[in-house]
């Protein structure tokens, strides 16, 4: 069921993002180019795949979610171009491809992705993506602001810049990921909610643990997959963390004990969406395929 849900969200979400990349003179052609390099160069869109399956879940159109898919997109790309940069992560290749700065240049990769963190918040608010009343989209830009910022994403990965060479405990680990990784597929999921425009505190709490259960889990999959993958497969330089001397699950719990780790979190997943039908299927599949996916 994955592959189909997945190619057709990924269609829908590609076709709302393209129109975002039209330079509006000609002086910025080279700064858009940049930007939608950053972003239409492939990968799995699994954020807007969450957004869209939380949309869905509570009853909503997967349309009604289209600013949330494109913003959580937008965010997720940005934070890719500035973490593979020489100052952070220095890789050379992104989903197979060089990475932004290698294609046009350090200066150009900054910029390009300082253009798509305001963007995101753009879509958010435009209309040809999604029509919601004002105080849901309030509500948006406020999930994706925190998420996204210093109590969030951007405070994860300051945590995991500081923290190369040390050697965390669980507890420790869980907490920047919580932040880096976590943060914004919990916010993936909280705004596709919030699109639906029919999400009660009761809903909201379940898929907020759901998010949690396959945000730490996509955390603990990556870090298996960096372990055990190739780079041809993983279209990023197969063991970087390793060489970087980053904390990791592996390294910390060891392999086997990280690959049930990750089907626990998994399970964790699926009973938060026990009170939810057959509507949120797709989402019981993606915490599926969170753990099962091989890049």
């Amino acid at each position: 069921m994955i592959g189909s849900y997945q190619a057709q969200s990924q269609a829908r979400v590609d076709a709302a993002l393209e129109p975002l990349f039209q330079a509006p003179s000609v002086e910025l052609e080279r700064l858009y180019q940049a930007m939608r390099y950053s972003v239409m160069n492939g990968g799995k869109r699994v954020r807007p795949l969450l957004a869209y399956a939380a949309c869905e879940a509570l009853g909503g159109h997967a349309e009604q979610a289209n600013g949330a898919a494109c913003a959580v997109e937008l965010i997720h790309a940005y934070s890719l171009v500035h973490d593979d940069l020489p100052a952070m992560d220095d890789d050379d290749l992104r989903r197979g491809q060089p990475t932004t700065h290698k294609a046009f240049d350090e200066a150009c990769a900054i910029l390009a992705g300082d253009g798509l963190q305001s963007l995101a918040f753009d879509a958010l608010l435009d209309p040809r993506l999604s029509t919601l009343n004002d105080a849901t989209r309030l509500a948006m830009v406020r999930t994706l602001a925190k998420a996204a910022g210093p109590a969030g994403m951007v405070g994860g990965q300051a945590i995991d810049l500081g923290s190369v060479g040390l050697r965390l405990d669980q507890t420790a680990l869980e907490f920047m990921h919580r932040h880096k990784t976590g943060a914004l597929i919990e916010a993936s999921v909280r705004l596709g909610a919030l699109a639906s425009e029919r999400a009660g505190d009761a809903e909201l709490d379940a898929l907020q643990q759901y998010a949690q259960a396959i945000g730490l889990a996509f955390q603990v999959q990556d870090d298996i997959l960096d372990v055990e993958s190739d780079t041809a497969t993983l279209g990023k330089r197969q063991g970087a963390d390793i060489a970087r001397d980053k904390p990791t699950y592996p390294a910390l719990l060891g392999l086997d004990a990280a690959k049930a780790y990750a089907l626990e979190l998994r399970d964790q997943a699926l009973d938060a969406l026990r009170p939810f039908d057959a509507a949120a299927e797709p989402l019981r599949a993606l915490a599926r395929y969170i753990v099962e996916r091989r890049n």
